[in-house]
């Protein structure tokens, strides 16, 4: 198992930028796939985007691609997500997620472990 905590939400105008974090606690955080998911409200859970166990792979939803990256640091045990660009659509709860990679990574039913989530709101 292992433990998510999400940081570094907040509200910022369009065109700023923000930097989620995700610490883990855990001794197997090396051998999960990592990724964010956003939920905003009235609406279901979306991927953002995918980082394999040693980071050498990512994957952006199209809505975020160019304006998002994701990142891992696997001896901090720390996963974060750099926005920039950001949009009043942006708006949301980020939730961070980490799992045992199957092949789907933007299903969110390949992840077992969430954070309690963080809010992010883009003002126009």
């Amino acid at each position: 198992q292992v433990q998510l905590v999400e940081s570094g939400g907040g509200l910022v105008q369009a065109g700023g930028s923000l930097r989620l974090s995700c610490v883990a606690s855990g001794r197997t955080f090396s051998d999960h796939a990592m990724a964010w998911f956003r939920q905003a409200p009235g609406q279901e859970r979306e991927f953002v985007a995918f980082i394999s166990w040693s980071g050498a792979v990512t994957y952006y939803a199209d809505s975020v691609k160019g304006r998002f990256t994701i990142s891992r640091d696997n001896a901090k045990k720390t996963v974060e997500l750099q926005m920039n660009s950001l949009k009043p659509d942006d708006t949301a709860v980020y939730y961070c997620a980490a799992g045992y990679y199957s092949g789907r990574h933007s299903a969110a039913d390949e992840y077992d472990n969430w954070g309690q989530g963080t809010q992010v709101t883009v003002s126009s």
